[in-house]
């Protein structure tokens, strides 16, 4: 029988998510690529993200620094000594080397950022210069990491390169504890609002022996994955230990001190969300057609919130041999695509075929242009999760279904 976690995999390649790397020649292990459906749903994430921790707020700073950077930053931070993991009895750093530049004599080492952090903090004194902004303030970036995992594992849950979400938040020592509860509830809040399963979601505090080098506490988020319970999240205070080893401070041009300020980082995996949102979203069941009392057929549906769904909302003509209908159709497909998006035109297979392909994909919403709709202008939508349809006029779908969302 097949596991859940198979069901998952099976489902995100065969609709468009997830694509495994260089599938063609063989694969490379830990890549995985984001098909048309998973772009799209990692693209709602990210920006579900950014409006809620950056550009809703007055005290963060968004900024998208660059990938390589040269090696006097990670002996700074102090990855270049201790992030490792052990290998065959030795040390093994996990970054990825190169070199920069094209002459033997010329060349500088450069690695591959493993985290984003140390991006926002080599910009530390660029945004004071730029915005000076009073403490506490925040510094936030989304962007790629890469770790050279020995062995990655689990669909998407540790791979070679991924991206994060995350933010330095820049506070006086003696508040450390304050935002430290202060980001935890947030990030409890993100994960309700973006429909991670909640009872799936469990606090550790991680001991001290196991803390990170720059770490003074931290609080992990894990996730009941089907694999079973992992790091969804972090949340680290870091001391002033990354500021202080750049050698960098921050004047209140109030109180005229001067001081190295202190850090609250939470940190947010892409990728991570992505495969915690599949498994809370997937359901099985057996949707009884109306007006009869069981001989329902059984589907796969995938229960996102609206925001998060890779589509929102899918249009279909009922026959696809009937051009009045299909023309009808495509007004209302692109009267709606104008102001709810991503859309998609369905008219592939009968129509019980194209409700089960969406309800697949976790589209919330579908609409379809039947004879009627020829007649008085109304057109049925059906509710993903219930199954249910209901008969609105064209001009009142972007109004009702911005309302359901």
């Amino acid at each position: 029988m097949e596991s859940k976690m198979e069901k998952i995999i099976s489902l995100a390649k065969r609709r468009g998510f997830i694509y495994p790397g260089s599938e063609i020649y063989g694969g490379l292990a830990g890549t995985w690529d984001y098909g048309p459906l998973g772009a799209n749903m990692l693209y709602n994430i990210k920006e579900a993200w950014w409006k809620k921790f950056v550009i809703s707020r007055d005290d963060m700073f968004g900024i998208a620094s660059s990938i390589m950077m040269p090696e006097q930053v990670w002996v700074a931070s102090g990855h270049l000594e201790h992030f490792t993991d052990p290998c065959e009895g030795k040390k093994f750093n996990t970054m990825f080397k190169s070199k920069a530049g094209a002459l033997k004599d010329e060349t500088t080492d450069v690695y591959l950022r493993p985290e984003l952090a140390q991006g926002m903090f080599v910009n530390f004194k660029n945004v004071i210069d730029s915005f000076h902004p009073r403490i506490p303030f925040g510094i936030a970036q989304i962007g790629r990491c890469f770790r050279n995992e020995i062995s990655p594992r689990d669909f998407l849950f540790r791979v070679r390169e991924f991206d994060l979400m995350e933010f330095e938040y820049f506070v006086r020592e003696k508040d450390w504890k304050k935002y430290f509860e202060y980001w935890k509830k947030e990030m409890r809040d993100w994960i309700k609002e973006t429909g991670i399963d909640n009872e799936k979601i469990h606090e550790l505090e991680v001991p001290k022996n196991e803390l990170a080098h720059y770490s003074k506490r931290t609080i992990d988020f894990q996730y009941d994955f089907p694999f079973g319970r992992k790091e969804l999240y972090g949340l680290a205070y870091r001391t002033d230990h990354d500021l202080k080893n750049h050698k960098l401070d921050y004047y209140d041009e109030e109180t005229k001190e001067k001081f190295i300020p202190h850090v609250i980082e939470p940190t947010f995996g892409a990728g991570r969300t992505l495969l915690a949102l599949l498994d809370s979203a997937f359901a099985e069941d057996e949707l009884v057609p109306p007006g009869r009392d069981e001989g329902g057929e059984k589907r796969v549906f995938l229960r996102f919130k609206p925001h998060i769904a890779p589509v929102k909302v899918a249009v279909f003509p009922l026959l696809k041999n009937k051009p009045d209908i299909i023309k009808k159709a495509k007004e209302v497909y692109d009267m709606v695509r104008k102001e709810i998006q991503p859309a998609v035109f369905d008219d592939n297979g009968n129509i019980g075929k194209r409700y089960r392909r969406q309800d697949e994909i976790g589209t919330p919403y579908c609409i379809t242009i039947d004879f009627e709709t020829l007649d008085n202008d109304t057109v049925t939508i059906r509710d993903r999760d219930t199954g249910k349809q209901e008969r609105m006029e064209i001009k009142d779908i972007c109004f009702k279904l911005r309302k359901k969302f």
